[in-house]
């Protein structure tokens, strides 16, 4: 496997061959050049934050749902699709679990540690971005996590900045197979740490959107699927699981194994068949708490390991930065 790092690394280099068709006179290199930049937008980057056009959002969303997938409404009928979520309750109206406390026991780390199909659940989703710009459908993964006005995803900055905000991102929550059972959403909002927009510093690879869904006024992401609890400055080791959707793939899968600090800034999980698309889906601890995203160091991993910025001060100051808190 090249790593969750080959994003950056397969267009910087698709990017340095089109320039070098240019130079030889390749007008379709030309075209796919600007096909490529028209998904980016500056945005305020020395603060790190993107306010998407309305209208550009809509057509996103059209676009996806424009023969990538369709909405439908086969969700999860019982209070197993919502257990351990830390807000939101099953449409259904079953009590709400409480969340397993993998610190007290119940939890088994992966054998062999290796990823494996998963089934898909109403708060973790897929990252997609239509259009022109060499990623396939689904290029990241992403997760809602909870926040005062209920439409709050986390994810890596990577998968949403290189060389300007993504315009063209939809979240798909609960994502399998073509089907969309909870919506589709695009962003309102997205904000990174301004040393990521920068330096891509990948001790900042990390990113919170607030969503909306066209079409639906009013709707509130988090009353739909669901949200985790997020906790900053986790102190490790801790048992943890990580999911993510490969981006050659219809499910998502995951692993179970010990979350350990990588120096003071980096949190890692070894588990082998981890690959691109992953990048930004969340690292998760006592069943539904965020630890981390898929993301950080070499872009988030190699073929045996996976690493997260670690959620200090800094993580949550973007947080609150981004629920509107200053």
């Amino acid at each position: 496997m090249v790593g969750k790092v080959r994003d950056g690394v397969v267009r910087v280099s698709v990017l340095l061959g089109i320039c070098l068709a240019l130079v030889g006179g390749g007008a379709l290199a030309w075209g796919q050049l600007r096909a490529v930049a028209s998904h980016r937008a500056d945005g305020d980057p020395a603060r790190g934050s993107y306010l998407q056009d309305p209208e550009r959002a809509d057509r996103t969303a059209a676009d996806v749902l424009d023969g990538i997938v369709s909405e439908g409404e086969d969700r999860p009928t019982d209070a197993q699709a919502f257990a351990g979520t830390e807000s939101g309750s099953d449409p259904s109206g079953s009590p709400e679990p409480e969340p397993v406390r993998w610190a007290d026991g119940g939890w088994q780390p992966s054998s062999p540690l290796r990823a494996r199909t998963a089934a898909p659940e109403p708060t973790i989703g897929a990252l997609f971005s239509p259009g022109n710009d060499w990623d396939s459908d689904h290029h990241c993964s992403a997760s809602v996590v909870h926040s005062p006005d209920g439409d709050l995803i986390a994810t890596a900055a990577h998968c949403v900045y290189q060389d300007g905000f993504r315009t063209n991102l939809a979240f798909v929550p609960g994502y399998r197979d073509g089907k969309a059972p909870y919506g589709v959403w695009v962003p309102s909002s997205i904000d990174v740490d301004p040393r990521w927009t920068r330096s891509t510093d990948p001790d900042h690879d990390v990113a919170f959107l607030r969503l909306r869904r066209p079409g639906h006024p009013g709707e509130r992401l988090e009353d739909v699927t669901g949200a985790l609890a997020i906790r900053f400055r986790p102190r490790l080791p801790l048992p943890a699981r990580l999911v993510g959707y490969p981006n050659d793939t219809e499910q998502p899968l995951d692993c179970y194994n010990t979350a350990r600090a990588e120096g003071p800034t980096q949190l890692r999980l070894d588990c082998a068949d981890v690959p691109n698309g992953t990048s930004g889906g969340p690292v998760l601890t006592d069943g539904h708490t965020l630890i981390g995203v898929i993301g950080g160091r070499d872009g988030g991993g190699d073929e045996t390991t996976s690493y997260s910025s670690w959620f200090d001060d800094s993580v949550e100051a973007l947080y609150t930065r981004a629920t509107g808190g200053h």
